[in-house]
């Protein structure tokens, strides 16, 4: 099977991509031997959901694994490929968010390899269980563009409950994520594309009744049991503790939850002076300060608060903003759920799984003509 990997953390790093040279060594070596295609965010693009740069041009660079004993995810990049006779491997780094990674592999970097399979988002540098994590993760952004470039596909998070990152307990959680997918993948059940995707549904059901192909085993959810729908990506949380292969893996949906009220995601920094302001911007203030000439400055801004009251009108403060989210808002909305949500599993140190559609589906019951 050809799979296509990104993920949102960046290229190999203790620090921030600690799992994804691990995996990839996983998928190709027995029992699975996959061809695989990496094609990663030259940064780290955490929090970024399935956003594109928009008028962006896109720049590769090249990654290539050279791991050691003492350091599995060494490696060089270099602003060249290796020529068509090489047989190192190389991934490509792209200047951009997952989703984008997403649209260059599946039709632009890997071409030649033929058409690939599935794409597998991950293995994510922590959980993404409930909708405040997975709404925004960048490693469910990967996963929904390829949905919606009608391949299916796996977002993988690896769950860590401390940062003492054992190897060993990696390669387990490695190990697990992969005969998970293999399993997703074998059990079929796989939504095809509909009206507006690249094959027909009738196509899908030609290729299926062949051997293999991107589509088998999904017409008619074969595989997915009475009742149960077509699936077009999986969420899965793998939490990275001792022995998760023994442990259960267990079909979930995703807890609804929001941020508390007067919880905001970000912190107010104060701005010092040198660092905010240049010599062309003082000067600005300094000319919109006087009035006719003269020498009295308008007031500036009041020390504290977020506005400052000056003839009745409120006025703007300036300040910097630094991302800094309560995630005890969504470990608590965790402990009060009921069981058998994703966060709740994942809790309980077992693998979730959550079948998704890649759309916002309507709340039913609204029908007619809204009256005004």
């Amino acid at each position: 099977m050809h799979i296509l990997v990104t993920n949102d953390d960046g290229p190999p790093s203790a620090q921030s991509s600690p799992y994804i040279s691990t995996f990839v060594r996983t998928l190709r070596a027995p029992p699975y031997n996959h061809t695989v295609s990496v094609i990663l965010p030259h940064t780290q693009r955490s929090w970024i959901g399935k956003a594109h740069l928009v008028g962006h041009t896109l720049r590769p660079t090249y990654f290539r694994p050279r791991p050691t004993a003492s350091d599995p995810n060494a490696g060089i990049v270099t602003s060249r490929p290796l020529p068509p006779r090489s047989q190192e491997e190389e991934w490509v780094l792209l200047d951009s968010t997952p989703a984008s990674c997403v649209q260059v592999g599946l039709h632009h970097a890997f071409r030649a390899r033929g058409l690939v399979d599935l794409v597998v988002s991950g293995p994510n540098y922590g959980r993404n269980t409930t909708a405040l994590f997975a709404l925004s993760s960048g490693t469910l952004g990967g996963a929904l563009e390829a949905a919606c470039a009608a391949v299916p596909a796996v977002a993988l998070s690896f769950a860590f409950f401390d940062r003492n990152h054992d190897a060993a307990i990696i390669a387990q959680a490695c190990a697990h994520g992969a005969r998970v997918v293999d399993a997703l993948w074998r059990r079929g059940g796989w939504a095809a594309p509909g009206p507006l995707g690249s094959v027909s549904r009738a196509e899908a059901e030609a290729e299926a009744a062949g051997e293999g192909g991107r589509w088998a085993g999904a017409r008619a959810g074969a595989g997915a049991g009475a009742g149960v729908g077509a699936v077009q990506l999986y969420s899965v949380n793998v939490p990275l503790v001792d022995g998760v292969g023994q442990r259960r893996t267990l079909w979930t949906s995703v807890l609804a939850n929001t941020w508390k009220p007067a919880s905001s995601c970000f912190q107010e920094i104060e701005v010092p002076a040198e660092e905010d302001e240049d010599a062309e911007e003082g000067e600005h203030e300094i000319r919109e300060g006087t009035d006719g000439g003269s020498s009295e400055m308008v007031p500036g801004p009041a020390p504290q608060g977020d506005v400052e009251e000056a003839k009745g009108r409120p006025r703007l403060m300036h300040k910097h903003y630094k991302w800094a989210p309560k995630f005890a808002d969504v470990y608590e909305s965790v402990e009060k759920s009921e069981p058998g949500n994703d966060g709740w599993v994942v809790k309980e140190r077992c693998t979730s799984v959550t079948p998704l559609m890649a759309n916002f589906m309507h709340v039913p019951g609204f029908e007619g003509e809204l009256e005004l």
